[in-house]
């Protein structure tokens, strides 16, 4: 099967626009993982992901009657800008169906390559769906950003510079999995050269289309996607990109959000560059697979997609990355409170840093601390920490993977609410858009009381928010089927041991 792929790989029309992108090798990280790690630096390209190799190949294909007509195409982001620059470059008129959710600066950017934008929906099946309409409408030639022929051999180019710019021996290549066009084309030429070069899939732990289908030995459609990394955000893998990954690839592993924004940092401290979540997601799963597998001395590449990251989302991955490397720990700490308290904790912390701290004060009750610890090792020096504190009479409940401790409660202020009756909790996401928040304090105000409420802005297409709501038991199905019925994405927290500990 994959030389069914070599000649148009070998054919693939990308120079015009594209560029061959260097390898860099990340010594920091061959270091600490004691492999040598590379690089290949698809951030590079013009719009700063790969995404241009294939988009130019498909339309560079296109008849002459097809480019007549036009093209269109959904997306996000990172496909739009690689239509909209292939676009412009071969004279053809294109139209972009955006989320409405999607940054400004991903908007103006295609703009400025002379694609007209329609904005609809607030997610990515919605405007796929409404431009393969526009596209039938009016006879435009859609687009896929994936599950294409020409847009899967236009990927492909990346194995091929690979193997030309690296001939000495690579143990394995690792490939950031979405749609699976970019893994389709190189595994298809890698395997069919390369064959002891093992390929390696990489997908967001909460977007794994591509693991879930080679379990199943069929294309499956996930529930419900993860959309931090939100250029490999699929819920179900390409068709043709299935097909040639059940022969091609070796094996697909996860990476968390922390992970991601750990890896995020350590292609930072090595190349000076910022990757976008999915453009870091292959050096995560890298990490986890030399963690697994205990390698050393191995040669390891990763694919660095893209790095077409929002400012603002910098502060969130800032503020996990290190639990993403297991150098920080999350932790509540229960004692009787009495005086000097605090004083008592830090001093059984020994020489442990406090990278945050939260507490406050309540008479004649028991005292529970929030703080962040930075330490050596998860699994190492976590538990030795834990149970240096437990000896000195602390309660201690590890809140490292709440996800809820780590989105809301460290950044909320106050305490405890007495006497609130028929409280429940929930975690909800929702599109971020211009009034998003508002609609969606509209939708509970004439028949719900909202006793907590906690919302960060991320920077990324989704708003996260922590709500308490008053709710008598009968009226619970009520208000859960108003929330399904408006597309909002929530998890009942009650008994989530962070609520239970500093806000019940």
């Amino acid at each position: 099967m994959p030389s069914q792929y070599i000649k148009r790989i070998l054919a693939a029309s990308v120079y015009d626009v594209a560029v061959e992108t260097p390898i860099h090798a990340m010594p920091l990280l061959s270091e600490s993982q004691d492999n040598r790690i590379l690089l290949k630096r698809e951030d590079l390209q013009p719009v700063f992901s790969f995404k241009l190799r294939g988009a130019y190949n498909k339309l560079a294909k296109l008849s002459a009657r097809q480019k007549e007509r036009g093209v269109i195409a959904a997306s996000a982001g990172n496909h739009a800008q690689g239509v909209a620059i292939s676009a412009q470059k071969l004279k053809i008129q294109a139209t972009i169906v955006m989320p409405k959710t999607t940054p400004q600066i991903k908007v103006a950017a295609v703009k400025r390559r002379g694609s007209k934008v329609v904005l609809h929906g607030e997610r990515f099946d919605e405007c796929c769906e409404h431009a393969k309409q526009i596209a039938a409408d009016k006879g435009y030639v859609f687009i896929h950003p994936y599950d294409d022929v020409d847009v899967i051999a236009g990927q492909g180019t990346i194995g091929m510079e690979i193997l030309r710019q690296h001939p000495e021996p690579i143990d394995a290549i690792f490939v950031p999995v979405g749609g699976g066009g970019l893994i389709a084309g190189v595994a298809a030429y890698i395997k069919y050269l390369r064959p002891e070069i093992k390929v390696i899939g990489v997908e967001a732990e909460d977007s794994a289309c591509l693991k879930a289908a080679l379990e199943k030995g069929r294309r499956v459609t996930l529930p419900k996607v993860g959309i931090f990394a939100d250029g490999v955000a699929v819920s179900k893998i390409g068709k043709e990109p299935f097909r040639i990954a059940k022969t091609c690839v070796d094996e697909v592993i996860t990476a968390s959000n922390d992970e991601i924004c750990a890896a995020i940092k350590e292609v930072f401290d090595d190349t000076r560059s910022i990757s976008e979540p999915a453009g870091a997601l292959s050096v995560a799963g890298l990490k986890n697979y030399v963690r697994q597998r205990r390698l050393r001395n191995k040669t390891l590449l990763a694919i660095g997609s893209g790095a077409n990251v929002n400012f603002e989302r910098l502060r969130y991955i800032s503020e996990r990355y290190e639990i993403g490397e297991r150098t920080e720990v999350i932790m509540a700490a229960s004692v009787e409170d009495t005086p000097g308290i605090l004083k008592r904790f830090c001093k059984a912390l020994q020489k442990h840093e406090i990278t945050e701290f939260n507490y406050r004060y309540e008479p004649d009750s028991i005292a529970t601390i929030y703080s962040r610890i930075r330490v050596s090792g998860r699994n190492t020096d976590t538990g030795k920490l834990i149970k240096s504190l437990r000896s000195e009479g602390f309660s201690i409940e590890d809140l490292s993977n709440n996800e809820m401790a780590k989105m809301h409660v460290g950044h909320m202020v106050g305490g405890h609410s007495g006497g609130m009756k028929n409280e429940v909790l929930y975690r909800l996401e929702f599109p971020e858009c211009q009034g998003a928040l508002e609609r969606f304090l509209t939708l509970l105000e004439r028949d719900w009381n909202i006793s907590l409420f906690h919302y960060r802005k991320t920077g990324g297409a989704y708003g996260y928010v922590f709500i308490g709501i008053q709710i008598p038991p009968n009226r619970r199905k009520d208000f859960e089927t108003r929330m399904k019925q408006a597309h909002y994405v929530f998890v009942r927290e009650e008994n989530n041991p962070a609520y239970q500990l500093f806000l019940s």
